[in-house]
């Protein structure tokens, strides 16, 4: 299998779970600035194409996860920052607005592997994930506020789907930063991990998932994501034929026939 080419960040496949690593440690792996933005995007669309995936990780190489903005640009007015207010708004649809469509659209679980702080738009980047496995030295940060914006990538959106909205306004308006442990307490990461286990349980969580029949598995996944947006009598519709497709796989078959001889067995 050839996996896409990418620019700042690292792409490795392991059975049916692949990682994409952020590797521009230089710049605490900023998505402004680099080219994180396309090679999220990428890897996105590229999954969806490619039925020999099941569950993406994301995680960060260095000290953090993601800084998320540039601020030496912001300060300088450069970069994606540069220009007008048509100009700016254009940039941000262009731009690091793709990952939040991007990452909405795959088919497959991801993981967040938060090895350091998240913030900004790294924070937003994490709570994109279906799941967050933070590191002991993870940290996490709304930041925007502090810095006279707001939440430009979509995060206002995220966050309150994942924690509430009186929880999600709280952290975004105050713009402080919290801990794994309170991370936690909040509903915002699954598991907090020490440093070296981080990938070893990120993994383990992806194995699990990818060893299930992997066209229901998208299926599955495809329904959690539209649940939120649809009335209940539409969405059992919906589970009715998805439900009618499963019927007629053959990974259905095999899974039943497997389940029916550990039972014979026990």
């Amino acid at each position: 299998m050839t996996l896409p080419q990418t620019t700042d960040s690292r792409l490795s496949l392991d059975g049916r779970v692949a990682t994409l690593t952020l590797d521009r440690d230089d710049v605490r792996n900023a998505l402004t600035g680099t080219a994180l933005i396309d090679d999220i995007v990428n890897v996105a669309e590229w999954i969806n194409r490619c039925d020999d995936v099941s569950v993406l990780v994301v995680t960060g190489a260095g000290a953090a996860f993601s800084a998320g903005g540039n601020i030496k640009d912001m300060a300088n007015r450069g970069g994606d920052f540069a220009g007008d207010v048509a100009e700016v708004a254009t940039r941000y649809r262009r731009g690091i607005q793709r990952i939040p469509l991007a990452l909405q659209a795959v088919e497959v679980p991801i993981i967040a592997a938060v090895n350091g702080p998240a913030i900004g738009a790294g924070f937003d980047l994490a709570n994109m994930a279906d799941i967050r496995i933070a590191s002991t030295r993870a940290k996490f940060g709304e930041t925007f506020l502090n810095l006279g914006i707001i939440p430009g990538d979509g995060g206002a959106w995220f966050m309150q789907r994942l924690i509430g909205y009186q929880q999600a306004f709280e952290l975004t308006l105050s713009g402080r930063i919290v801990g794994a442990d309170e991370a936690k307490q909040l509903g915002i990461v699954l598991d907090v991990v020490e440093p070296d286990d981080l990938m070893n349980r990120a993994h383990q969580l992806a194995t699990r998932f990818a060893a299930q029949p992997p066209k229901a598995l998208r299926l599955t996944k495809r329904l959690m994501k539209m649940a939120q947006r649809m009335e209940l009598k539409d969405f059992l519709d919906l589970c009715a034929a998805f439900q009618g497709m499963c019927h007629n796989e053959a990974e259905h078959l095999e899974a039943v026939n497997r389940m029916l001889e550990q039972t014979t067995r026990g």
